[in-house]
């Protein structure tokens, strides 16, 4: 059927495909993908791993130097194993591109489109030169078109012009792809699509998923670049040391034994782990309806201390329906709910508000499409936060008539009611308000008057609180985290809803009241009030700032044109997915696919458990280097003083460069990827996160001393008491101590992942830990791996001191975890929670 008030049909859905098949789809022109090969390269872009590949190089031309006589395996197995951590890496940054590219699409923005006589709402990328496409206040105009029909139609151009102010529109204007309609309502027929439009002629991608680094990326680069140095550093005053002490002759020696230093402290795996840890993050949000636009914002998740929501369609359903209309003329009024409404009931097009209306007054028998075709419209005045009314001006039985809805007060304070009728009527919004209604006060009057209107009466809306909303509300208030309604309605509808819900509601502040006000009476009032009612969005950013001054991270939340600058100055912009406007959804951090109050709180939840499983990692994995280091260093010193060399009258190292980078690669790999999937129920248990504390906090770095300490000291141990107590020989000590570390840091995947919190059961951790163990069996077992390790076979009684050397060193991680775990949750402050229990 045509689209109601006009003769528009558009294409039909047969046409469609066939111009989609000709033009090809509606999107700029992208960037061809990296090649496989510079792709692999980047992979080695890290200054941790810049240290390794200088290991390597000059490892291999100490190796031509002596000869070139022997099969250089130490040198091999570092390339190698080098090779394997680029491509595992490679694998990773796949998984995140798979997952943004996922969101992307999710956050793709979406058009009414009239196709085969019907709207339906159609992805921008489907769009053909032809079709007829519906605009509102706060869309963007998705490809080139020109206007059909036009009410109070207004474009922003400065995207492509730099115009300051908005263009109006008549019938027959060109729009352009990428700017924005800021007022009224109209019909459009696209005529250029992708590189072909505006856009793409200036080849600019308005809205996408940004690659930009995240400030945690940002500070791990950093502390990247900080290990490197203190690496370099200690492996040069370590080789300085050894050519001195040993001389230039062993020069070749020397350096190896640098080069196992370095490979000992250098946590490779970091940032591939913490790429994925990201993306697989935001593929969970967006699981949960979450749909992530700015990597930033995971990080400010986790520390949000304010959640400012909207009420209508996040607290409640935004299922509007009208209960009943308390007006002195009935039949006017439901002239005005249809007359005074730009909404389409039989396209189901239009705001949730005007559709219910529509549907209100077509349940009695007042049919929105005749009515309308017995009203010409002169002349429209479009709803505005400035004035909160809505004028339509038309031709009625010859004579110029114009009818309002919008705010009670306003319309009320329009009326040419008597001071008594409007007391009488005030008492009685008053009441509704109270019982939770949403209030719309219609009016007429002649001409295109907007004052002493002929009062239509009340419009009583019902918009039932969501019922997961009072769930979500205790748990962030459980969290730590302060929740605040910030509304456009009536104060007492407003406390209905927020006492309803479970926000406190002491008292109730109005916009008009927040103007009044000084700002140490405002920073006052905004540090206790918990809801704000008829608030313009203009309030809406000056609450924003006052939270921000006291230090707050806040979360808010936005759908129309004008709550753009407050979501772009909140820590975490939250833009609604099925209402919120295009322009709204561009400058959000977030968009919430349903614009539920809930999906916030999911967000904030899986945020947190972001970062504490890149908490959990950081700890496996400087553990890990922290006992290899000490191991290395240590047990070189010792061979030193004891005079230990091996047949060529070297010192003897306890581990070889190619073995530590085995074990940082067995452990650095799988088991941090498996951390990084950990699920944290109780993270919503603690207060928010200090956006300023360290990467390494004070629990981290004390389980990362004491469990690499001492599993350092069982090591010490191994090296000791095989060679000195069971007289085992130096190759089969040696295999023994790279068996021993590698898998029991295996097993110190378990402790690093107890912090103060129970993490769920993680199949994968199990997973990766037995995956680790039969790759490390392997190494001792197969002969090419042996030979490139440089192991051998070891006897049972060795195998034995082994298993229990990594129970013992296993034990006493999970000893310093309760240990730390206690004055975790017993220091002021801090929250206690039950401790994890083994191996979940």
């Amino acid at each position: 059927m045509p689209c109601p008030g006009t003769r528009l049909q558009g294409l039909t859905s047969d046409e469609a495909e066939r111009r989609r098949a000709r033009f090809g789809p509606n999107s700029l022109p992208h960037t061809p993908p990296e090649g496989l090969w510079r792709r692999l390269l980047r992979q080695f872009q890290s200054p941790l791993l810049y240290v390794l590949l200088f290991a390597l190089v000059v490892d291999l031309a100490v190796w031509a130097s002596e000869g070139s006589e022997v099969i250089p395996y130490e040198a091999l197995a570092i390339a190698v194993i080098l090779l394997l951590n680029a491509g595992l890496g490679l694998w990773q940054e796949r998984k995140a591109e798979d997952a943004l590219e996922k969101l992307s699409e999710l956050a793709a923005p979406q058009v009414w489109t009239l196709r085969d006589g019907k709207l339906a709402r159609r992805n921008c990328r489907e769009l053909v030169p032809g079709d007829v496409i519906r605009l509102d206040a706060g869309d963007r105009v998705p490809a080139d078109a020109t206007v059909l029909t036009a009410q109070n139609l207004s474009v922003d151009q400065s995207v492509l012009t730099g115009e300051s102010f908005p263009v109006d529109k008549a019938v027959g204007d060109e729009t352009f792809s990428g700017t924005l309609v800021v007022r009224g309502k109209s019909y459009l027929e696209v005529t250029r699509i992708g590189p072909e439009s505006a856009m793409g002629r200036l080849a600019t991608l308005i809205s996408h998923v940004e690659e930009e680094k995240t400030p945690l990326e940002r500070r791990l680069d950093v502390f990247g670049r900080r290990v490197a140095r203190v690496i370099l550093f200690l492996a040069a005053l370590i080789g300085a040391t050894g050519l001195a002490l040993e001389g230039f002759e062993r020069f070749g020696h020397v350096f190896l034994f640098a080069v196992a230093l370095a490979v000992a402290a250098v946590p490779e795996g970091l940032p591939a782990v913490l790429t994925v840890t990201l993306a697989l993050g935001v593929e969970r949000m967006a699981k949960r309806n979450a749909v992530v636009r700015r990597l930033a914002a995971v990080e400010a998740l986790g520390s949000v201390t304010v959640i400012a929501t909207d009420k209508t369609g996040t607290l409640t359903e935004n299922r509007l329906d009208v209960r009943d209309v308390d007006s002195p003329d009935g039949e006017r009024a439901l002239r005005a709910m249809v007359l005074s409404n730009d909404a389409e009931l039989s396209m189901g097009a239009g705001d949730p508000l005007e559709l219910a209306l529509l549907r209100y007054a077509d349940g009695r028998g007042n049919d929105p499409e005749r009515l309308r075709e017995g009203f010409s419209r002169v002349s429209l005045r479009a709803f505005d936060a400035a004035w909160k009314f809505m004028r339509v001006t038309g031709i009625e039985n010859g004579g110029t008539v114009s009818y309002l809805k919008g705010a009670p007060e306003v319309i009320l304070s329009r009326s040419a009611l008597s001071g008594t009728e409007r007391d009488r009527w005030k008492e009685r919004i008053e009441a509704y308000a109270e019982e939770g209604y949403r209030l719309l006060a219609l009016a007429e009057g002649p001409g295109e008057s907007e004052e002493s209107l002929t009062w239509l009466g009340l419009v009583k809306l019902w918009d039932p609180p969501r019922p997961e909303v009072p769930d979500a509300v205790r748990r962030a208030r459980e969290a730590g985290i302060r929740v605040l309604m910030v509304t456009g309605d009536h104060p007492a509808t407003a406390r209905t809803v927020a006492a309803t819900v479970g926000i406190e509601t002491d008292e109730v502040v109005t916009g008009g009241e927040l103007d009044s006000l000084s700002p140490a009476a405002l920073e006052s009032v905004v540090g206790e009030v918990n809801v704000f009612a008829r608030v313009t969005p203009e309030h809406k950013l000056r609450i924003i700032e006052v939270l921000k001054s006291k230090g707050e991270i806040v979360a808010m939340t936005g759908d129309g044109v004008n709550d753009a600058p407050a979501l772009k100055r909140a820590d975490v912009g939250l833009g609604m997915g099925k209402r919120g406007s295009d322009v709204t959804r561009e400058v959000a951090d977030l968009v919430l696919l349903d614009d539920n109050f809930a999906t916030i709180v999911a967000a904030i939840e899986e945020g947190r458990s972001i970062y504490e499983n890149i908490q959990k990692f950081i700890r496996f994995l400087f553990s890990t280097n922290l006992s290899e280091l000490l191991v290395v260093t240590g047990g070189a010193f010792a061979s030193f003083l004891i005079g230990l060399r091996d047949a060529t009258g070297n010192i003897l190292l306890p581990l070889t460069a190619a073995q530590l980078l085995w074990i940082n690669l067995v452990t650095d790999g799988a088991p941090a990827l498996a951390l990084s999937l950990d699920r944290n129920p109780e993270v919503m248990t603690r207060r928010p996160r200090d956006p300023a504390s360290p990467l390494l906090d004070r629990s981290s770095v004390q389980f990362i001393m004491l469990s690499g300490t001492a599993k350092a000291i069982v090591a010490y141990a191994v090296l000791l008491v095989l060679p000195l107590a069971l007289g085992e020989s130096l190759p089969v000590t040696r295999t023994a101590a790279f068996l021993f570390l590698a898998a029991g840091q295996l097993l110190f995947t378990y402790p690093a992942r107890q912090t103060d919190l129970r993490p769920a059961p993680n199949a994968m951790v199990h997973a990766a830990v037995v995956l680790g163990f039969l790759s490390q069996v392997a190494v001792v077992q197969l002969p090419a791996l042996m030979r490139a390790f440089d192991t051998v076979a070891l006897p049972a009684s060795v195998w034995l001191v082994v298993a229990a050397s990594i129970a013992l060193s296993w034990g006493m991680a999970e000893l310093a975890s309760r240990v730390i775990w206690w004055h975790s949750v017993t220091r002021p402050g801090s929250r206690r929670v039950s401790f994890p229990s083994e191996l979940e």
